[in-house]
């Protein structure tokens, strides 16, 4: 099975901790050269030390998905003298609450980090990837686009339009040998995961102790996704052993969705 990346270029959204970080070190194990995304300096410096390095080109950019038009800035300079053959488009999720509730402004907001910067670092990047006659995009998205989790409504909401989005290109970039897959962490021990049990702790007054098993017996595995376990996932499609994997989801959950 061909899994060797060397000779590409991956740039990993959100690549200074949790899944992001995982998967620009495996990406890296692979033989690929890391660009990493983040809007913290200091952190993008301290991960670009730590990345996997044979005779590979690991870079970071900066910008903030909060604001697109320094998404589209920074990206639009960049690939002006760089070729970018793997984007993975991955930023933090939304904060909890129910839809109902939810402000306009957290819709917007929501919309803006997640789909708008996804299409605004596709369109940047698919150029040289039909050019090359290879790419891959993956999209770290959440299990909630097969069923909608409680208490995440604005999440639920992007989340889904980002899945249709993904399925979308990748019909419309499957001839120029250019795959768009999604993957779909379950409950993964990340700080994302951390702050939802506290506050999830909080509303219902309970510990977080007890919000934690509740969780964990909902999951067949009876245990949290490890980062590098979902990172395996995202590097697999991006691999040329994947190159017949398109528009599909694949959840990382450990079992918990109940539909196929």
């Amino acid at each position: 099975m061909n899994l060797n990346l060397t000779g590409k270029t991956a740039l990993v959204c959100g690549s200074t901790q949790g899944i992001g970080k995982a998967i620009a070190m495996e990406l890296a194990t692979m033989g690929a050269n890391i660009v990493l995304l983040a809007r913290n300096e200091g952190s993008l410096q301290q991960v670009s030390s730590e990345l996997p390095n044979s005779n590979q080109k690991h870079q970071h950019i900066c910008a903030d998905f909060s604001d697109p038009s320094q998404v589209k800035e920074v990206i639009d300079k960049f690939v002006e003298h760089h070729q970018i053959d793997i984007l993975i488009n991955n930023t933090g999720g939304p904060a909890g609450g129910q839809a109902i509730e939810a402000g306009l402004d957290e819709f917007r907001q929501a919309f803006n980090s997640h789909l708008v910067c996804n299409q605004i670092l596709a369109q940047a990047v698919v150029p040289g990837m039909k050019k090359a006659g290879f790419g891959r995009i993956v999209n770290i998205i959440s299990t909630s686009v097969k069923m909608p989790l409680k208490g995440l409504g604005v999440s639920n909401t992007i989340r889904g339009a980002v899945a249709n989005w993904s399925k979308t290109l990748s019909m419309e970039l499957g001839g120029y040998g250019i795959t768009v897959n999604n993957v779909l962490p379950g409950a993964t021990m990340t700080s994302r995961l951390e702050s939802i049990i506290e506050n999830k702790a909080k509303k219902l007054d309970q510990s977080e102790e007890s919000v934690q098993q509740a969780m964990l017996a909902e999951i067949p595995a009876k245990r949290f996704a490890e980062a590098e376990e979902v990172a395996n996932a995202a590097a697999f499609l991006c691999s040329p052993a994947a190159g017949y994997i398109n528009g599909i989801n694949i959840p990382v959950d450990g079992g918990r969705t109940g539909c196929l």
